[in-house]
């Protein structure tokens, strides 16, 4: 059973809100650089987008700032799937970088583990072209006050 915080905002089609989800995360304004793909579900998101040179730290690998937004991403969007009335925040995060990447699409695959009261756990699996597991990460998340609008791309 979901604790009384999750599926705020009276009825709603679950799948309109994952495609919401979807509409307003594309829509945000550090995506422009990445071009990611997204996919939510109940309790699941994947995230894509293809690795390039301009992401490179000066050992000729992906910096780890693009791990943590693709594993954060996926987690986050996880997560966000079980709230239908209000913005999710990120309140902590841990990752594990395992492999460098130089070139490809990498996939970041987010799952809720346990919704609470008061916070979501999350975690995702990064994987490069290979379908090796290239980093994973885990996080907490906690619903703002913060309510979805259409001017912020939550919308069909």
């Amino acid at each position: 059973m979901c604790p009384s915080f999750l599926f705020e905002g009276g009825p709603m089609n679950l799948d309109d809100h994952y495609r919401k989800l979807e509409r307003m995360y594309l829509a945000a304004p550090c995506n422009d650089f990445y071009k990611p793909t997204v996919h939510i579900s109940a309790k699941h998101a994947e995230v894509t987008f293809a690795v390039k040179p301009e992401m490179f730290h000066a050992g000729g690998a992906m910096h780890g700032s693009n791990y943590f937004k693709l594993l954060d991403d996926a987690a986050f969007f996880s997560a966000a799937s079980l709230i239908t009335d209000r913005f999710v925040l990120t309140s902590s995060f841990n990752l594990y970088l395992l492999r460098p990447v130089t070139s490809g699409v990498v996939r970041a695959v987010g799952t809720v583990v346990t919704a609470g009261k008061q916070q979501i756990i999350a975690e995702a699996i990064a994987t490069n072209e290979a379908g090796k597991i290239i980093a994973r990460g885990s996080g907490c998340f906690m619903k703002s006050d913060l309510p979805f609008k259409e001017e912020m791309g939550y919308r069909l």
